[in-house]
């Protein structure tokens, strides 16, 4: 049984200022409690500082990719499930991101009903 979403956070990675916001008027109205980096390293930061559930990474991001963020997710915590999101998804790009156990790659641009399915696909595989 899933826990209330009040219980659960998620880290909003993107260096659009746009596109964090969009996401995050998407996930806080419904309870969720949102946490917004425009970097791999803010992402870091806020993963080392705070108990987070999922993360949405962009891929393309200014220093470390979504996916090398990822991989030091990985190495900080272990399991944190973690989707991640990218203008150009191709096969090669969907190997990279499995063999870094992310739970999947979406293709901007992203319909709303889509990320609220795959979050909570997510969360449920992980925390239930």
């Amino acid at each position: 049984m899933m826990s209330a979403i009040q219980d659960y956070s998620i880290l909003i990675t993107d260096d659009d200022a746009a596109s964090r916001e969009t996401l995050r008027e998407i996930f806080a109205p419904q309870g969720y409690r949102t946490f917004l980096a425009e970097s791999g390293e803010e992402a870091i930061d806020i993963v080392r500082d705070n108990h987070v559930h999922i993360a949405l990474l962009d891929m393309h991001l200014p220093r470390l990719s979504g996916l090398e963020t990822l991989a030091i997710f990985r190495q900080m915590r272990g399991a944190l499930p973690a989707i991640l999101i990218s203008g150009d998804c191709d096969d090669s790009l969907m190997r990279r991101a499995l063999s870094e156990h992310a739970f999947t790659v979406l293709a901007k641009p992203i319909s709303r009903h889509v990320i609220v399915h795959v979050v909570h696909k997510a969360l449920q595989k992980f925390y239930n």
